[in-house]
């Protein structure tokens, strides 16, 4: 079965992947509009950017960046995700017609969210995380036997469980390993590998959102002679072979940025395979 295909819409003055060309309201829509024709199935929208190193908006900037471009693009009958730690925004914008909360905390930045989703009936996607995005990197520390891959899972069951016990039903729940969150390049290349292993993130028997577009680990893997690593907007067609991989794990989502190139390269794979 094909992955779901999630477009990224940052509504950020410092999203690394775009550096902020979507930060308003109308270019975010349009945006959103532009990655639907391209064949998205949803779209993630957020207002706060998780890049390593960033910091926080107020609640009320978050606010006012998600809540009317989630209003417009739902109003277009578009599934839409928020991308968002904070469950007073996590409220907001299933009010206004977001149907995934996308919490990439999994509810330890702010574990009322767990209440507002179990009392709807959105989608969660918790991720694997540590630590906000000023400290992550400080925590990629994985020494137990099994390495990275069994981390992650374990972290991940804990969070199911306490997902579980707020009253959210498995059948509502999607689990998103992580990729660059608390995590180095080579954690990332083991992590990809190992997501079906049957101590691995798929063991735990639930559907994953896996994103890697665009990530600085793929710059590292195409850096030129001197070190330098491949500019974000030069890093398209590795993530493309990526998709492929995560396809063929038989993850249930992959979250993208390019998602006209990432719908051509399924199109391909559902031929072939």
């Amino acid at each position: 079965m094909r992955p779901v295909v999630m477009g990224v819409v940052n509504v950020t003055p410092d999203s690394f992947s775009d550096g902020g060309r979507y930060a308003d309201g109308p270019a975010a829509v349009a945006h959103g509009r532009r990655l639907l024709a391209d064949g998205a199935d949803v779209l993630d929208i957020g207002g706060e950017s998780t890049r390593p190193g960033a910091t926080r908006p107020l609640v009320s900037e978050e606010l006012d960046r998600v809540v009317p471009v989630i209003e417009a693009l739902a109003g277009d009958g578009a599934t839409v995700s928020v991308d968002t730690m904070r469950s007073e925004v996590a409220e907001a914008a299933l009010a206004a017609g977001a149907r995934i909360v996308n919490d990439v905390s999994g509810g330890l930045a702010d574990p009322r969210i767990l209440d507002v989703v179990a009392a709807s009936t959105a989608t969660y996607v918790a991720m694997h995380w540590r630590a906000h995005s000023d400290r992550m990197q400080d925590l990629a520390v994985y020494d137990e036997p099994g390495g990275v891959v069994v981390a992650v899972a374990r972290e991940l069951a804990e969070r199911v469980a306490g997902i579980r016990a707020a009253g959210i039903p498995a059948d509502r729940i999607v689990l998103d390993p992580g990729l660059g969150f608390a995590k180095r390049g080579d954690h990332n290349w083991e992590l990809v590998d190992g997501l079906d292993r049957p101590d691995g993130p798929a063991g735990l028997g639930l559907p994953l959102l896996v994103g890697a577009s665009r990530k600085s680990f793929l710059g590292t893997l195409l850096a030129a002679p001197d070190g330098t690593p491949r500019p974000v907007d030069e890093r398209d067609v590795a993530s493309h072979a990526l998709t492929l991989v995560l396809a063929r794990k038989g993850v249930w989502g992959i979250r993208v940025h390019d998602v006209r190139g990432t719908r051509d390269v399924l199109s391909v794979w559902e031929r072939t395979g």
